[in-house]
């Protein structure tokens, strides 16, 4: 039998299970938001514990806070950010706009834990929320949630991925293939050129991010209920960002408008924004790789993936590019992230954001799964693929195209004519030339070199 204990707070009394190390406001959210199951991301609820943790040590320095309650919070937080106690936090996503409920939550369970340590009483709200207000706990948690998730995993993801197609580029430098647009067969380009192309789009999504990072290290924290700072100690904010930079090694600073950080949630949508290039970019890489696998014998058959399980419970011997197909879909979950964050973020009426839980959620979910993919994509598909360079070269010879490197010497109309030829017959563009031009075989054999023309320029 499920054994409870009786908790009160302003409304009234209220049945809390004994074990739980919250207290009556969390049970409150429990009962009145049964909507999804899903929960505030562990990096975010791991984040708000920090942030605790820092503002006990700050509001203990200003002397506000007696020394033996500001240690037991700190320690108390420490348990939560180090792992311990992750199931105390069972309040759902969809819950009060302002995410007072996870806030008080992760009050009421420092104020339990702090409170066994010393055996005197520490409030959850007077103590553990001293000089501060869910208001500004939560925008300013959003912001170091996504900061250190960031600095810890989705930027050495990408720089990971980044490294693993530069690398794969060099081992394939010399492989030529038929260059696609429209997917259709177009002028010679290099394997390495192709994967320079997926680099350089990694290489500007960590710009992007990067770009963004001197904003989202401004925090509302000081702001209070309204903007004001009001219960706040005029130094709190500067202190408490001090503390809390000692503890990350970011750089983390008092926002330059607290109105505007209650009020709006546009670093979050900036930022999410820059998350959807990212997965835009994964896309197009994925989907890359997909065509290039497609086959073996039926599609392009340029490379083969790694086989890594059985691809059909029916079909035998079938093996499919489940990496890029895993990959293209976090990206489709980024995009619908990006327009809940959004929808989200133009719900600020007056002094406050109303849609912060949300916000939070999608956007650690779109950091968290852009890092795993990452790091799949570049660990079990690009470092692992293997070129097939017999396939390569026999689409490569028989690209009409190439007499594009023509153009110059016998005009566009006849370049088109040879090529029409040349499709139409199966024969290779030299041959079709030899018979059509005054250029003998030698002269057409180096100017439609297919290497030579993959590094620009007019041939003569």
């Amino acid at each position: 039998m499920n054994i409870y204990r009786t908790e009160n707070d302003s409304l009234g009394n209220i049945e809390v299970p004994d074990k739980a190390l919250y207290g009556a406001q969390t049970q409150r959210a429990i009962n009145n938001f049964p909507i999804s199951g899903l929960t505030i991301p562990t990096s975010f609820i791991q984040a708000l514990a920090l942030l605790k943790k820092s503002a006990a040590q700050a509001n203990f320095e200003l002397g506000l806070l007696d020394q033996k309650r500001a240690t037991a919070i700190i320690e108390s937080a420490t348990l939560i950010t180090s792992g311990k106690h992750l199931d105390q936090f069972p309040v759902d996503v969809f819950q009060t706009g302002s995410g007072t409920s996870t806030n008080m939550n992760m009050n009421e369970v420092l104020a339990r834990l702090s409170g066994d340590m010393l055996a005197i009483p520490v409030d959850p709200n007077d103590h553990v929320n001293m000089g501060q207000s869910s208001n500004d706990v939560i925008p300013s948690t959003i912001h170091i949630s996504a900061a250190m998730t960031l600095d810890n995993q989705l930027l050495p993801a990408l720089a990971h991925l980044h490294k693993s197609i530069l690398i794969k580029a060099a081992a394939v430098g010399d492989v030529i293939k038929t260059g696609r647009t429209h997917l259709m067969d177009a002028m010679p380009i290099s394997l390495s050129q192709e994967l320079s192309g997926w680099a350089a789009q990694v290489e500007q999504g960590i710009e992007g991010l990067e770009s963004l990072r001197p904003r989202l290290h401004r925090l509302a924290q000081g702001a209070t209920a309204v903007g004001t700072g009001i219960n706040s100690h005029p130094d709190f904010a500067s202190c408490f960002c001090a503390v809390l930079n000692k503890h990350t090694g970011l750089k983390f600073k008092p926002s330059d408008n607290y109105f505007a950080s209650l009020a709006s949630q546009d670093v979050a949508v900036a930022l999410s924004g820059q998350l959807k290039v990212v997965a835009v970019s994964l896309m197009k890489i994925a989907n890359d790789l997909r065509w290039m696998n497609s086959g073996p014998l039926g599609g392009l058959g340029e490379i083969e993936l790694e086989a890594l399980q059985p691809g059909s419970s029916i079909m035998p011997g079938k093996v499919n590019p489940v990496v890029p197909e895993a990959v293209a879909m976090v990206s489709a979950q980024v995009f619908g992230n990006d327009t809940t964050i959004t929808v989200a973020g133009q719900s600020g009426s007056f002094e406050l954001n109303v849609m912060l839980p949300v916000i939070a959620y999608n956007l650690l979910q779109s950091i968290e799964i852009l890092a795993n993919a990452s790091r799949l994509l570049a660990d079990k598909a690009i470092s692992s693929f293997i070129v097939r360079e017999g396939n390569l070269q026999h689409t490569l010879l028989r690209n009409p195209i190439l007499v594009t490197a023509l153009n110059p010497l016998i005009g566009y109309a006849k370049a088109a004519e040879i090529a029409k030829k040349a499709y139409q017959s199966g024969r290779s563009i030299v041959d079709v030339a030899a018979e059509e031009t005054n250029l003998n075989r030698d002269e057409l054999m180096r100017i439609l070199d297919p290497s030579a023309l993959t590094k620009g320029g007019i041939r003569t």
